[in-house]
């Protein structure tokens, strides 16, 4: 590893808070896709997947514990469903987006250029990946409090009670509240091979352009768009 990425990473750790590293190769290995090391050869064995494999397992402990020890008397199912609704994709593409982690993602250059640095589902895969890492180089704890930290603003939305709604729904709903809306959703662009597509999809409320998503199916572009049209309305806000 040069010296140009490692100072890179260092800023990675310092801008999160996160303990320095140990064993540096680790966060490389967090933070480098598969299309990279398809192009370079001599990176063929250290793409993130494996360490996403154990950040998710991590990532489920953890909200799941949290869930478990602060709504004592919550069913087994809406904790389920509580687990499922911090942990998707969405929140944590958008949690990586806040600090612009794509620009610290080493990515193929087709991947670069067809929009991989913010692409959700690279996103989430990357912060799945990062969690591995701080648990195996750190500890449980290190983890745990990388998790809850960046996540908290979604484990505040179980109190209000989204958990249990998409946001396709919980978008129309909300406004509905004034009475029907137009609302529509449509395909802007696809991208990518057709065994790989990425879809960008925008949603609109009586004609005005409310949000835009992408994802790697048309309903989770959707579920992307309602959740960015959401914020917009300041709906996820505390």
């Amino acid at each position: 590893m040069n010296k140009a990425r490692k100072d890179q990473l260092r800023r990675f750790t310092e801008l999160l808070n996160l303990p320095p590293f140990h064993n540096w190769h680790l966060l490389d290995q967090a933070l480098t896709h598969s299309s990279y090391t398809n192009e370079d050869r001599t990176h063929h064995s250290i793409h993130n997947e494996r360490l996403e494999f154990l950040g998710d397992a991590v990532l489920d402990m953890v909200v799941g514990e949290y869930l478990f020890r602060r709504y004592p008397d919550m069913p087994e199912g809406n904790l389920t469903k509580a687990r499922a609704s911090v942990v998707s994709e969405e929140p944590l593409a958008c949690v990586c987006a806040s600090f612009h982690m794509g620009s610290f993602l080493l990515l193929g250059k087709g991947e670069a250029l067809t929009g991989g640095r913010t692409r959700n589902s690279i996103m989430a895969d990357a912060f799945e990946a990062v969690v591995g890492a701080v648990y195996i180089d750190c500890s449980y704890t290190a983890a745990r409090d990388f998790i809850l930290k960046q996540l908290d603003k979604y484990l505040q939305l179980v109190d209000k009670g989204i958990y249990g709604k998409d946001y396709k729904t919980y978008f129309q709903e909300l406004l509905q509240r004034d009475g029907a809306q137009d609302i529509r959703y449509r395909l802007c662009r696809e991208e990518g091979p057709d065994h790989n597509k990425t879809f960008f999809m925008e949603v609109t409320v009586n004609g005005e352009i409310m949000g835009t998503g992408s994802g790697k199916t048309k309903k989770s572009a959707e579920q992307h768009a309602a959740y960015k049209a959401l914020e917009k309305m300041n709906a996820l806000s505390f």
